[in-house]
């Protein structure tokens, strides 16, 4: 009730002139009475407004803390298929991986020269990953009747490392959209606690085009390796065909290395909550 409507309370109506005028203590009642639904009116809005912004805010704040949650395992995909990406079900598939337990987000990846399908994902624990793989990962891949390739990697070990490499994957915002991922990993057996990263990661610092790396600890296997952010494609191309290979070389081991185009997924990775695509 506004203050014109309480000076009206008062003030006597054509009607009231042949009443009995009210005495002043029910003048104070009436007053009285106006000024407290006034103020319940005002108190209950306000309530009712500090109720809601809390529960927007709460809200807000449970979707940060789900993009900042740190992964504790990734996984790494990649189905032996040829499908230009615009043709790829990304869709229907998206829907049913956004129902996978313990799945934070995935990266698409889309082969150069190749075509083929794949993904990085995080997971909220190592065991949730090994479902994945286990269980809905190669339904997918017989459904389409491709061979695949899965790896799982311990996240927790590696954070350390990553974050010093910028890592989105933990709560690093990227200041670009990459243009190509680069998936590395050496056959060798080092626990990643022994590994060499705080060396390696200068001279990593250093590549052209080089974005970000989230070092990959392989479960059960100690092996190493990465998902490395570029800005181009012909950058990424580089470090894989020449500066990874002579890197690794000097630990006489064999390696594996592929090349994805970042651009055409962008749209399905943002659908996956990919932490490059923010």
């Amino acid at each position: 009730m506004h203050e014109d409507q309480l000076s009206r309370v008062d003030e006597p109506t054509a009607s009231s002139v042949d009443r009995p005028s009210a005495t002043p203590s029910q003048n104070s009642v009436t007053r009285r009475a106006a000024l407290g639904l006034t103020a319940g009116a005002t108190a209950g809005a306000l309530l009712a407004s500090g109720i809601g912004s809390r529960m927007s805010l709460a809200a807000t704040l449970s979707t940060q803390e789900e993009k900042k949650m740190s992964p504790k395992a990734f996984v790494y995909t990649e189905v032996q298929i040829s499908v230009p990406f615009a043709d790829a079900p990304w869709r229907d598939i998206n829907a049913a991986l956004l129902k996978q337990p313990g799945l934070l987000n995935k990266t698409w990846l889309a082969g150069v020269g190749n075509n083929s399908l794949g993904g990085i994902y995080a997971f909220d624990s190592i065991e949730n990953a090994q479902a994945f793989v286990t269980g809905y990962f190669p339904q997918e891949a017989r459904q389409v009747g491709a061979a695949h390739n899965t790896r799982i990697f311990d996240a927790a070990v590696v954070e350390a490392a990553s974050r010093d490499m910028d890592s989105p994957h933990f709560g690093v915002t990227p200041d670009s959209k990459p243009g190509a991922f680069v998936y590395t990993e050496v056959q060798i057996n080092v626990p990643f606690e022994k590994a060499p990263w705080r060396d390696r990661n200068p001279h990593l610092k250093q590549q052209p085009g080089l974005m970000a790396k989230t070092w990959l600890s392989g479960l059960h296997t100690n092996t190493l390796g990465g998902i490395d952010a570029f800005d181009t494609i012909e950058n990424a191309k580089a470090f894989a065909l020449n500066d990874f290979p002579a890197q690794i070389a000097k630990m006489n081991a064999a390696f594996y290395t592929r090349v994805f185009d970042a651009g055409v997924a962008e749209e399905a990775s943002r659908q996956m909550r990919s932490p490059f695509f923010i």
